[in-house]
């Protein structure tokens, strides 16, 4: 089955082994770029395979263990946006890291609208072992289309339909964002507005809903909100919005759902002349590298994305061998407050 054939002859991992004086296991672990295996011992079996011409057959390895060695990462999201957000720089990289110490091939699905039927083909052949899927968006059905395939998946982030049906690795995103607002009102600040994030989008929904509970329970006006998509562009024009509304000049502290949104906020703000934080304390979210070039640097909530990665990855491989049956399972994880000079 692992073979290939060159100048009329069919060469076998055995061959390959006898060559390079290892074991057949030690020689398949190395051929498979697995640990374990001495620089000298797969050297050997590199130089030993390339003499040879060999090459383990992939297509006929998955037929036999029923596996491709794969797992899709889906993205609900445009690739202008995938590859210009650094949460999803973030968030591939520790997903391809966290599936290479398993062997295990990244396979990337950007499901913008109108592609999922076809991703969903793509899906339905099984060319993948599992998925992991991140950013969700009010309309999106993939929990449920994923649970009735029965393809075994983990979803970062809980989606807003058939989360009861699939495992969720999320964030304590309304917890975190009224923890901002303790920040800024532990500060003295008493007019506070946010800059949310899309309204179609679970977490910029949690993070205004946070934002929002702990006001009320201050009994503070809950009413100043201007909504972003998580760019620097839309916090820049969200921030005018707040700013010029009718009593925009009160605003003495701001939460921004991302820091991005954050960062074009502050331009916003100095643009004007409104120093922070003498005038305006600002708190974002995210600390994925932003927060700490801003001037001032920003104070903000750090989000677990590479132990939601971990975790996620985890329950996939676990749901992998279980063959999809295990029962969904919840874990959350509380983002961390990094204390800058924005407050």
């Amino acid at each position: 089955m692992t073979q290939v054939v060159v100048n009329g002859h069919a060469s076998t991992l055995d061959e390959v082994a006898r060559l390079a004086g290892v074991s057949k296991a030690t020689a398949s672990r190395a051929l498979n770029g697995r640990s374990k295996v001495s620089a000298k011992a797969q050297a050997a079996v590199v130089d030993a395979a390339r003499e040879l011409g060999y090459t383990p057959n992939g297509a006929a390895r998955s037929l036999v263990m029923q596996r491709t060695g794969s797992v899709a990462v889906i993205l609900p999201e445009s690739d202008e946006r995938v590859f210009s957000d650094p949460f999803f720089a973030r968030m591939l990289h520790a997903v391809a890291r966290s599936l290479r110490e398993r062997d295990l091939q990244l396979v990337l699905l950007l499901a913008q609208p109108g592609d999922e039927d076809r991703m969903l083909l793509y899906l339905r052949g099984r060319y993948v072992d599992g998925a992991i899927v991140a950013s969700h968006h009010r309309d999106d059905r993939l929990a449920e289309h994923l649970s009735d395939l029965g393809l075994p998946c983990v979803f970062i982030g809980a989606p807003w339909i058939g989360a009861e049906r699939v495992p969720v690795v999320d964030s304590d995103n309304a917890g975190a964002a009224a923890q901002a607002v303790r920040v800024l009102i532990d500060g003295g600040r008493r007019t506070i507005a946010t800059i949310a994030g899309p309204r179609d989008m679970r977490a910029g929904h949690d993070r205004l809903a946070g934002w929002r509970q702990e006001l009320d329970a201050a009994g503070l006006d809950s009413n100043r909100v201007a909504h972003g998509d998580f760019t620097e562009h839309s916090g820049t024009t969200a921030c005018a919005e707040l700013l010029d509304a009718d009593g925009g000049g009160d605003i003495d502290g701001i939460f921004a759902a991302s820091d991005l949104m954050a960062l074009g906020a502050m331009r916003e703000l100095g643009a004007r002349g409104i120093r922070v934080p003498d005038d305006v304390a600002i708190v974002g979210y995210d600390d994925l590298g932003v927060a700490e070039r801003t001037q001032p640097p920003l104070t903000t909530l750090r989000n677990p994305i590479d132990q939601m990665v971990t975790e996620a990855v985890r329950l996939l491989v676990e749901a992998i061998a279980q063959g999809g049956r295990g029962a969904p399972r919840r874990v959350v994880f509380v983002p961390e407050l990094v204390r800058r000079d924005t407050v």
